[in-house]
C-alpha cells in the first residue's frame, strides 16, 4: 500500500478518535451523571435525558437519508462533514453553561442536541467513505481498527478529564488529588463543566489530519448541490418504495434499528443508572467508563479481524446475544441485592458486578458497531453508499426515540430505575430475530 493510501486510511481512523469523546464524556460517563446530580433525582434526570436524546434522534431520522442521497449525487461528502463538525463544536462548547446555581435544563438539552445531531450526521458521511478505503475483504479489519482507535481516544480523553479537570464534590480535587487545571473553580463545578469545551477542542485538533489526508475519489456524473437537492427527494422516495423488494437490506435495516437502539440506550443511561441505583459519584462512573472503553477498544480490534475471517453476520449475532444477557443481568444488580441474593449495604459486590457488566457492554458494543458498519457496506447499492448509510441512520434513528422514551416512561410510571431499563431486553430480542433474513453479502451475492 502506497504512503498516500495509508495516510488516507489513518486520516479516516482519526475521525473515530476525534468524535468518540461526545459519546464517552458527554453522553455516558461525565456530563450525563452531572445532569443527574444537578436535577437532584435519578428518575427525573433519567426521564428528562430520555426525552431530550429521543427528540434529537427524531431530527436525525428525518434528515439523514435525504442528506445522504444529496451527497451521493453531488459528490460532496467533505463539505457536509465540515458543516456538521461545526454543529458538534458549538453544541459541546455550549455545555459549559450548565452552572449549578443557574441551571436551565432546556437550554442545556438544546446545546446537547445540536452537538449530538452534528456528531451523528458527520458519522454518516464519514462511514460512507469506508468502501473507498480497501477491498471487500479488507474493510472489516479497517472498520474494526477505526472503532478500536476511537475507543482508545475515548479512554485517553476520559483519563485526562478525571485526572486534570473533574473535581470531587467533597474535596474539590481531581481523581489524583490535584486542583482542577487552569485555575478552574471547583465550587462552581468548572472542572466538570469544562468537559464540553474540552470535547470541542479535542475534536478540532484531531480532525485536522482527516481534512488534510482524506480526499474523495473523483466520480463522473456528479451534480451541483442545487441539482442534487432537486433530484434526491424523488429518487429517495422510489428507493424507499422498493426497499422491501431488497429483502436482505430491508431485514438488516430493521434488525439494526432495534439492536442499535438498545445499545445506544445502554450507553446513554449507563452512567445515570449506576449513579442513581448504586449511588456512584461521577468519578466512580468515570472509572467504569474507562473499563468499558478499554474492553471496547480491544474487542473492536478483535471483532474486526473476526469480521475479515467469518464475515460480519456471525460477529453481529454473537454480540447481540451477549448484550441481551447483559441487559437482563443489569436489572438484578442493586445496592440491596445481586442476582437475587441480598447483600450488606456496605458490600462491594454490586459495584464489582456492575463493573463486569460494563466491561461486557464495552466489549460487545465495540465489536457490534464495527461489524454493523461493515455489514451496511455489503448491503448498500454500489455507488450509493452515502444514501445507504443515510438509510442506516434512518433505521437507527427512526425508532431511536423508543429506547430513551420507553425508559423515561417506564421509569416515570414505576418510580424505579431498574424497571425503567427493561425495555432494552425486548429491543435486543427483536433485532436478533430479524437477522435470520439477512444475507451475509446482501442481494448482491446473487449477481
Amino acid at each position: 500500500m502506497n504512503p498516500k493510501a495509508k495516510r488516507r486510511i489513518w486520516g479516516w481512523y482519526l475521525f473515530d478518535w476525534a468524535s468518540q469523546p461526545y459519546n464517552t464524556l458527554l453522553l455516558t460517563f461525565i456530563f450525563g451523571p452531572y445532569v443527574k446530580e444537578l436535577v437532584g433525582s435519578g428518575t427525573e434526570a433519567q426521564a428528562a435525558w430520555g426525552y431530550g436524546v429521543g427528540f434529537a434522534g427524531l431530527i436525525i431520522a428525518v434528515l439523514a437519508p435525504i442528506l445522504g442521497a444529496i451527497a451521493d449525487r453531488s459528490g460532496g461528502r467533505r463539505k457536509f462533514i465540515w458543516l456538521f463538525s461545526l454543529m458538534y463544536v458549538v453544541g459541546s462548547t455550549g455545555l459549559w453553561l450548565a452552572v449549578p446555581d443557574d441551571f436551565n435544563l432546556v437550554t442545556i438539552l438544546i446545546f446537547f442536541g445540536i452537538g449530538l445531531i452534528g456528531m451523528e450526521f458527520a458519522t454518516i458521511f464519514t462511514n460512507s467513505m469506508l468502501p473507498d478505503l480497501g477491498t471487500r475483504e479488507e474493510i472489516g479489519r479497517i472498520s474494526g481498527n477505526g472503532w478500536a482507535l476511537g475507543y482508545v481516544g475515548g479512554v485517553i480523553a476520559l483519563a485526562l478529564m478525571l485526572t486534570l479537570f473533574q473535581e470531587n464534590t467533597e474535596t474539590g480535587k481531581t481523581l489524583i488529588g490535584l486542583d482542577p487545571a487552569f485555575g478552574l473553580d471547583p465550587a462552581s463545578r468548572e472542572g466538570t463543566r469544562a468537559v464540553g469545551p474540552f470535547t470541542a477542542i479535542w475534536y478540532i485538533v484531531f480532525m485536522i489530519p482527516f481534512f488534510l489526508w482524506v480526499r474523495e475519489p473523483r466520480k463522473a456524473g456528479t451534480l451541483s448541490i442545487g441539482q442534487a437537492v432537486r433530484c434526491a427527494l424523488p429518487e429517495l422516495k422510489v428507493t424507499l418504495r422498493h426497499l422491501p423488494e431488497n429483502r436482505s437490506l430491508f431485514a438488516y435495516l430493521g434488525s439494526s434499528m432495534f439492536y442499535r437502539d438498545a445499545l445506544n440506550g445502554m450507553y446513554a443511561f449507563g452512567g445515570i443508572y449506576a449513579a442513581g441505583t448504586l449511588g456512584w459519584s461521577p468519578v466512580d462512573v468515570g472509572i467504569f467508563g474507562i473499563i468499558a472503553a478499554i474492553t471496547g477498544a480491544v474487542f473492536a480490534w478483535i471483532g474486526g479481524h473476526a469480521d475479515d475471517h467469518f464475515g460480519p453476520k456471525p460477529v453481529i449475532v454473537a454480540n447481540v446475544l451477549v448484550l441481551t444477557a447483559v441487559a437482563i443481568s443489569i436489572v438484578y444488580v442493586s445496592r440491596e441485592s445481586v442476582f437475587g441474593v441480598a447483600v450488606d449495604p456496605e458490600s462491594a459486590l454490586p459495584d464489582v458486578a456492575f463493573y463486569v457488566l460494563g466491561a461486557l457492554i464495552g466489549a460487545a458494543g465495540g465489536a457490534l458497531q464495527s461489524a454493523s458498519r461493515t455489514m451496511m457496506v455489503r448491503q448498500a447499492l454500489p455507488g450509493r453508499e452515502t444514501e445507504g448509510f443515510g438509510l442506516y441512520a434512518l433505521a437507527g434513528k427512526a425508532t431511536s426515540f423508543i429506547a430513551p422514551l420507553s425508559i423515561g416512561l417506564a421509569t416515570d410510571l414505576s418510580g424505579s430505575q431498574q424497571v425503567g431499563i427493561t425495555p432494552l431486553i425486548a429491543l435486543f430480542i427483536i433485532g436478533l430475530f430479524l437477522l435470520r433474513w439477512v444475507k451475509p453479502d446482501g442481494e448482491q451475492a446473487k449477481v
